[in-house]
């Protein structure tokens, strides 16, 4: 079983880390894929270049078994759609049960995605809980929920996809966003990032 988290990672920090570090273990994955997206759909174009963000989070992952750092996203041209890449790793993979994570308020947001009702025939989605969270009661994602919803991993290995797990995480209140202004400001982001993301923020004068 395959876990599959995408984002920016602009930079990559700690609270990345940890929940995919948990969510390996929690759902005993063979690996996690972490995919940073060259063009994201829903945001702002990133503050450090695509080859920045990627030797990041090689650095920040560098000796943590069951982590893989994936490229695909940054070699295929145009936004990177979601659904492209589970298309993608889909065909590479065949039937292994793929499980894609995301947020709470990304989940949220699926509507708004490219073909998002694909999503779930190509994977199952694992939602990370964060403390306050109320899952919609109503709508095209309640309906989804109650269709596809589970509540311990072991149906995600049973099939290759098409379940929704919302699991619990530590929540640590970082934001990529955050980071950067500190560093504008020329304060130090250490303890928020792994050290040697810092380092290569500040020898390569990131974010200022």
């Amino acid at each position: 079983m395959i876990g599959i988290f995408g984002g920016t990672f602009d930079p990559v920090h700690h609270g990345h880390l940890r929940a995919a570090l948990e969510l390996l273990q929690d759902l005993e994955l063979s690996e996690l894929r972490l995919i940073p997206s060259r063009i994201p759909p829903h945001r702002g174009t990133p503050g450090a270049t695509p080859e920045q963000r990627l030797a990041m989070l090689r650095a920040a992952v560098r000796g943590q078994p069951g982590f893989v750092v994936d490229e695909r996203e940054l070699r295929r041209a145009g936004p990177s759609y979601t659904v492209d890449t589970l298309h993608s790793l889909r065909d590479e993979f065949g039937d292994t049960p793929l499980c894609l994570i995301v947020g709470a308020d990304a989940f949220l947001g699926f509507p708004t995605w490219r073909r998002w009702t694909e999503l779930i025939e190509l994977a199952h989605v694992v939602v990370m809980d964060r403390p306050g969270w109320n899952a919609p009661a109503d709508g095209v994602l309640a309906d989804l929920l109650r269709a596809r919803w589970v509540n311990t991993p072991a149906p995600l290995r049973a099939q290759s996809a098409g379940c929704i797990l919302v699991w619990p995480v530590t929540q640590l209140d970082i934001a990529a966003s955050r980071i950067r202004e500190e560093i504008r400001q020329g304060k130090s982001p250490r303890y928020l990032v792994p050290d040697p993301v810092w380092e290569m923020i500040r020898t390569e004068g990131i974010y200022r």
